[in-house]
């Protein structure tokens, strides 16, 4: 029996702190052919300003007049907490965006989650503030959440983009061999991490390995 086709499309937002990884869960969602999302540049950077939603975000009233593409079920936004325009940062109108997508499309927030001090570390060196309070404040404004991981995704691949498809229900191309490739061939936490001479437990570490 055919499966029924949903009464509206799916929109996916992938939010999280600023350098948490929007941009790159931005470019994996938006790889899959049934996915109308941010079909971003391999090599390089790009601002939230060239992001398909942005002016919505700007002024959420305005998707009422949102054109839905009759070849696509399933769309994908993104947008960091905070978020930089006119040289200024500004934070998601998420209350108002998600009210008015909810009109049009059936919402799935996913929120993205990184190492707490490289967040520190990283927000500091690119913004000069330490901002990933602004979105931990801002979390109960946002309905049915997934959280979802940077580390994960580094150690698992697309074992974790599979299992993730599964746990969102939106379509990942898991397999896609610019993921594969691309995104996965450098572990972008690895310049935060220094390797240390001794741990505080090895010694009773290798105790116990001997008596066990």
């Amino acid at each position: 029996m055919e499966t029924e086709k949903q009464s509206k499309p799916k929109l996916l937002i992938v939010t999280g702190p600023q350098g948490s990884g929007n941009h790159l869960f931005a470019k994996i969602f938006g790889l899959h052919p049934a996915v109308k999302g941010w079909r971003m540049m391999r090599q390089e950077w790009q601002g939230h300003h060239e992001e398909p939603f942005n002016k919505y975000w700007e002024d959420p009233q305005t998707l009422e007049n949102y054109v839905l593409e009759p070849e696509f079920e399933n769309y994908v936004t993104s947008i960091s907490c905070p978020y930089f325009k006119n040289k200024q940062p500004h934070v998601p109108k998420y209350k108002q965006f998600i009210k008015e997508a909810e009109k049009v499309f059936n919402v799935t927030v996913a929120v993205i989650g990184r190492d707490r001090t490289i967040l520190q570390y990283q927000q500091q060196r690119v913004r000069n503030a330490h901002t990933t309070p602004q979105l931990i404040q801002l979390l109960d404004d946002l309905p049915n959440v997934h959280y979802i991981s940077h580390e994960l995704l580094f150690l698992y691949k697309s074992k974790y983009l599979k299992a993730l498809s599964k746990q969102l229900q939106f379509p990942i191309a898991h397999n896609h061999k610019t993921i594969l490739d691309d995104y996965f061939a450098n572990d972008s936490n690895k310049k935060y991490i220094q390797n240390i001479d001794k741990g505080a437990f090895d010694n009773e570490v290798s105790k116990a390995v001997s008596e066990s």
